[in-house]
Formats: C-alpha cells, sequence, structure tokens
C-alpha cells in the first residue's frame, strides 16, 4: 500500500533532494578520473619525491610560504579519496589499489625525510614544527570540512577548489614532521605528527565517501551495506575525537585561563594600576605567571594574594611572580613608567627565554617541561631522556649534543634510562677501545653510578677501570670469571680502583 498523507512527505522530500542531486553527475566519468589518478603511478611517486623535501624545508627554515608550494602539490589527496569512494561503492580492487598507493607513498615521504634530517645540520624544532605535534578538535572540524569541499569539487568538476583543500588540510607536512620525530628520536613529536596525519587521511576518506553516496556512487548498495558505512564513520570520527578532544579542552583552559588571570590582575590592584606584559605558561604543573604591573601604589605580599585568587578561578595550582613598577601621577609619570617597564621587560624575556630552552630540552628528551631541573646561575639544564627502545649509550649522547645546541647560552646535561644497555668493551692488540670507555665514563657519570669491570685478566679489569676514572667516570674493579664486561656497582657499592687488591 502506498503511504500518504504527512509520513509520506518526508520520504519524497528526500527522493527529490537526492534525485536533484545526483542531476548532472557524470558517474563513469568521475570513476575513471579517480581510476586513473588515485593508483600507484611514476608521476605519483615523482611528486612525493619532490613534496617531501619541499615540505621539510619550509618546516626547518621556517618558511609558510615554502610549505603552502609543497601543499599544492598534495600528491597524497587522490589515494585517500580514492579510498573514500571505494568505500563508498565497496569495490575492494579500488580500495586495495588506494591504499596500496597511499601506504607506499607515507613510507616513501616518511624515509626520505628521516635521510634528509639526518644529513641536515638544523635539526632544531622550529615553530611549524611544534604547530604539527598537538592536533585538537579543531583540526578533525578542518579535514571534515575539506573533504565535503574536496568531494564536491571532485564530483561536479571544480578543479580550482580542490587546490584551496590541498591548502586547508596539508597532508604531506604532518607526514614530514612523523619523520623529523624518528631522526630525532623524539616520541612527543613522533606521535603528535602521526595522529595529525591519521586524523586528515581518515576524516578525508571517510567523508569522501558519505559526500559519494549522496551522489549517488554506490546505488547499488543495500540499506544494509548503507547501515554499515554509516557505523563505520561513526565509530571512527568517535575515536579520533578523544585526544582530539583532550586537545582542545586545553586550548580551551588555556583562553579561560588568560581572561582570569588579567581580571585577577586588575581586581588585586589599585585604581590606575595597568598591566604591563603577562606571561602564562600551561605546560607546567603548577601554572606558572610572570607579569609587569604599573602601579601607584606597590602592594606586599601581591604574589601570594593573586596565587591564591588564580588557584580558586582556575581549580588549579599556580605559581604567580609579578614586578610592581611605582608610577606617579605627576608629569613626566607616563616617561618614568616607560623607562620602568623596559628595565622590567628585560627580567621578563630574560624568564621567557629561560623557559623557553626548558621546553625545548623538555620537547627533545621526550619527557614533560616540570621535569627537567634548572640551575640559572650556572646556567645549566639537566633532565631524564624518555626511554627509546633499541637506542643505545651513543644514541642518548647524539640526543644530548642535539638538546644543547638548541639552547644557546645554556649547558644541557641529558641523562639516558637507568636500564639504557652498556657497551661492550674489546681489547685488541693491547688497545682497550676508546669508542667503549667514553660512552661508558659518559653514563656513569650521567646516573652517577660506578660501573664494575668484571671478567678478563686482572691487569685488563684494571686498565679499564683507570681509563673510565681517568675520563671522570666512576669505576671499580669487579670479579673475575668470563668475558670482559662493564656491570653497575651494586648498593653498597664496591671500593674503588686502588682501595684495595683483587684477585684474578
Amino acid at each position: 500500500m502506498k503511504p500518504t498523507g504527512v509520513l509520506a512527505l518526508p520520504r519524497t522530500w528526500l527522493a527529490q533532494a537526492r534525485h536533484g542531486a545526483t542531476q548532472g553527475v557524470d558517474h563513469d566519468g568521475v570513476l575513471r578520473q579517480i581510476a586513473e589518478e588515485a593508483g600507484w603511478s611514476g608521476r605519483y611517486a615523482f611528486l612525493i619525491v619532490i613534496s617531501a623535501p619541499i615540505s621539510l624545508l619550509g618546516l626547518l627554515m621556517p618558511s609558510v610560504a615554502v610549505l603552502i608550494g609543497a601543499m599544492l602539490l598534495s600528491p597524497l589527496m587522490m589515494p585517500i579519496i580514492g579510498l573514500g569512494f571505494g568505500i563508498a561503492t565497496l569495490d575492494f580492487h579500488e580500495i586495495r589499489r588506494a591504499a596500496t598507493a597511499l601506504l607506499l607513498g607515507a613510507v616513501i615521504a616518511v624515509t626520505l625525510s628521516v635521510v634528509l634530517i639526518l644529513l641536515s645540520p638544523v635539526q632544531t624544532i622550529t615553530s611549524e614544527i611544534a604547530g604539527r605535534t598537538q592536533p585538537t578538535l579543531f583540526d578533525l572540524l578542518v579535514a571534515l570540512l575539506s573533504a565535503i569541499a574536496g568531494g564536491y569539487a571532485l564530483i561536479r568538476g571544480r578543479g580550482g577548489t580542490v587546490v584551496g583543500v590541498a591548502i586547508a588540510i596539508a597532508l604531506m607536512p604532518p607526514l614530514v614532521v612523523v619523520g623529523f620525530g624518528i631522526a630525532t628520536w623524539n616520541w612527543v613529536v613522533f606521535s603528535g605528527a602521526l595522529l595529525l596525519f591519521l586524523t586528515n587521511a581518515i576524516t578525508i576518506a571517510l567523508t569522501a565517501a558519505l559526500v559519494a553516496r549522496c551522489y549517488g556512487f554506490g546505488s547499488h548498495l543495500s540499506p544494509h551495506h548503507t547501515g554499515l558505512q554509516l557505523v563505520l564513520f561513526a565509530v571512527a570520527i568517535g575515536v579520533l575525537s578523544i585526544p582530539l578532544g583532550a586537545g582542545l579542552r586545553r586550548i580551551a583552559f588555556e583562553a579561560v585561563a588568560q581572561r582570569q588571570v588579567r581580571d585577577a590582575l586588575g581586581e588585586d590592584f589599585p585604581a590606575g594600576a595597568r598591566l604591563s606584559q603577562v606571561e602564562i605558561d600551561h605546560g607546567v604543573t603548577p601554572v606558572r605567571v610572570r607579569a609587569v604591573m604599573l602601579t601607584p601604589r606597590i602592594e606586599p605580599d601581591a604574589d601570594r594574594k593573586l596565587a591564591a585568587d588564580l588557584r580558586r578561578r582556575l581549580a588549579r595550582p599556580v605559581d604567580v611572580h609579578i614586578d610592581q613598577v611605582r608610577i606617579s601621577p605627576e608629569t613626566g609619570a607616563v616617561e618614568a613608567a616607560q623607562i620602568a617597564r623596559a628595565g622590567n621587560g628585560d627580567a621578563l624575556l630574560a624568564a621567557r627565554a629561560r623557559d623557553r630552552a626548558i621546553a625545548d630540552v623538555a620537547l627533545i628528551a621526550g619527557v614533560p617541561a616540570p621535569s627537567a631541573t634548572v640551575d640559572g646561575a650556572a646556567r645549566t639544564i639537566r633532565a631524564t631522556a624518555a626511554p627509546l627502545p633499541g637506542l643505545g649509550i651513543a644514541g642518548y649522547r647524539d640526543l644530548e649534543r642535539r638538546a644543547d645546541a638548541a639552547v644557546p647560552d645554556w649547558h644541557v646535561t641529558l641523562a639516558p634510562p637507568g636500564d639504557v644497555a652498556l657497551p661492550d668493551i674489546a681489547i685488541k692488540a693491547g688497545v682497550i677501545d676508546d669508542a667503549a670507555l667514553d660512552q661508558a665514563e659518559w653514563v656513569s657519570a650521567r646516573l652517577s653510578r660506578t660501573l664494575d669491570v668484571s671478567g678478563g685478566t686482572l691487569r685488563q679489569r684494571t686498565a679499564v677501570a683507570e681509563s673510565i676514572a681517568a675520563r671522570g667516570g666512576r669505576a671499580a674493579v669487579g670479579s673475575a670469571g668470563g668475558r670482559l664486561r662493564l656491570e653497575w656497582a651494586p648498593a653498597p657499592e664496591v671500593p674503588d680502583v686502588g682501595s684495595s687488591p683483587q684477585t684474578p
């Protein structure tokens, strides 16, 4: 029986809307274009090899103009859209072709990036690199809306729109940052950039699939297939939204905190006081607030009062330090205030540079910024690197050198994890391996622990222990038996070299 009345209206309206949307769409032509451009080809490989180095240069310089040039090439866009259309039509052959091209292209881009970064003298985390390590829900929304525009442009033959979509989504730069994270053994950079790339790729593919279904692609599929596609889209977007939503909440908190800090400063100082400069570091616990306040009256104990006020407002511990500059309402007060502000601004800039240096070292070490310790008088920053599977002492020493080079005017001491593998000691033609001795001295000094030299002969053990100690490490002659080897001394530590004779 044919439905009538109000119940028939929505179905009729939807059918008419769908019929209107599919009119004028060359389904065969679109599928033919996707089949030609979404698979593996020499042209596709060439564009990957070209766009990855361009993206890397734009990230390291950093230069937005160079990055836009890499985005315009956008070789990964068509395989991802092809994957989406394959999902829309359940064409498993097309899904395999597009997925293979996408996977191979991503592997080539990451591998090429790793090689170029290892060869590059510049391995500093720039603002453009850091900006691709903390994706939020906004990135998901950008990918979603851009994918709708890209699918529409492809179906309706509006090629100019695809250029804007390629710039908006930017698939290649996150992949290059993934390579940067691998080359520098930085888990924070690697994981953040990988999440951004996966967010873009998955959202584009699934959104393109839904757009394709709206325009009549996959019309041969049953309602059961359509339901499965919708479930796949909802689950994927939901899973991606969890970590991205956490990033968005962090941004929202930072915006609220910025306003609350300014409001608190305005309320806790007398009328006529003006906020000159403010610096808020949300990435540490407690939240660090540094500011310069121009005030007609110095407020004693202002730091403690503001810390309590902000702790109540933000529901988080806050570390506050306010530099108060007294100003007078008399003539010339503005000029005096400007001079005073400039002097105090230098102190604020120095504190900002110190905090930035700590953040850079922590990012390279792969650890939270609060775990780093600072000695302002000695200009040193100390941190313990996060465990990196497969990385030996030589790798952690290189990580320390990179961190030291990233923060000029500071000396960085980066300790390896306590379970790092100790080097093998080799003696050839009576000569001890210098590289192994250097590594042993470094790891002993960084961890402030004594090494036991065991095995071999008494002369060999003594020579190795004395060589490590001469380089600045801590070593003791251990027990005999087996090959010559290094072990951590147990607690209480055995006597140092020369304290008592040992028997082989």
